[in-house]
């Protein structure tokens, strides 16, 4: 099996674990993923623990998966952000499934490119947010290849409540076509947010004077 075959056969695993776990929208919460580790019987470790400051040497941890005869867990870095965290547990998944004969796998910096570590990337996007919805998303909202702007990728997030991150969505845009390699690199999402949709909470965001209906004055 060539690399190519070895990528495909992940989506197909990650789009049946969808079938399979009941999941048909982009939005993933993480007790989608608590759901689904709890039929498998996996456990999941937050480090580090509380009260125990990280060690230099764990710092560039995102999580790691241990299968060996006392049980198997995935342990998780306690500080990430919700979507990250979410997407490492989809990653740790792929390694449930696919890797569980290694017994023992941290998932960091340091060994991000080799292809196992490439195809738990590609496994927890696809989990995430399979390609053939994107594309049926950007399709809808009348994108044509080529020409998907960082203000498309915003609305599509918004609209569809997408749990993948914005970098996540960005691999996909180039990776399908809609978006040349490199010509989304170094948008300010947060703030393209607010300027699109306004700041959460601001009574003079755009969302919400569009959405404010003033009363009747007699």
């Amino acid at each position: 099996m060539n690399r190519r075959e070895y990528y495909d056969e992940l989506k197909t695993l990650a789009r049946n674990t969808r079938m399979q776990f009941g999941i048909f929208t982009p939005r993933i919460l993480i007790s989608d993923l608590r759901r689904i580790y709890k039929h498998y019987q996996i456990e999941i470790d937050l480090w580090p623990r509380r009260g125990v400051p990280p060690t230099v040497k764990l710092k560039s941890l995102r999580g790691a998966f241990f299968c060996d005869e006392y049980g198997t867990s995935v342990l998780i870095n306690r500080f990430l952000p919700d979507a990250p965290k979410i997407f490492t547990l989809g990653h740790e998944l792929k390694h449930y499934l696919v890797d569980k004969d290694l017994s023992k796998i941290w998932c960091g910096n340091d060994n991000k490119n080799e292809e196992i570590e490439i195809g738990a990337e590609i496994f927890s996007g696809e989990l995430l947010f399979p390609d053939d919805d994107f594309k049926e998303a950007l399709t809808e909202m009348g994108i044509q290849k080529g020409c998907c702007s960082p203000e498309v990728l915003v609305r599509l997030k918004r609209e569809t409540q997408a749990t993948l991150s914005y970098s996540g969505l960005v691999k996909k845009a180039e990776f399908l076509g809609f978006a040349s390699r490199g010509a989304l690199v170094g948008v300010r999402w947060r703030k393209l947010e607010e300027a699109m949709y306004g700041v959460p909470g601001d009574v003079r965001s755009p969302l919400l004077q569009t959405a404010f209906i003033p009363p009747n004055v007699h």
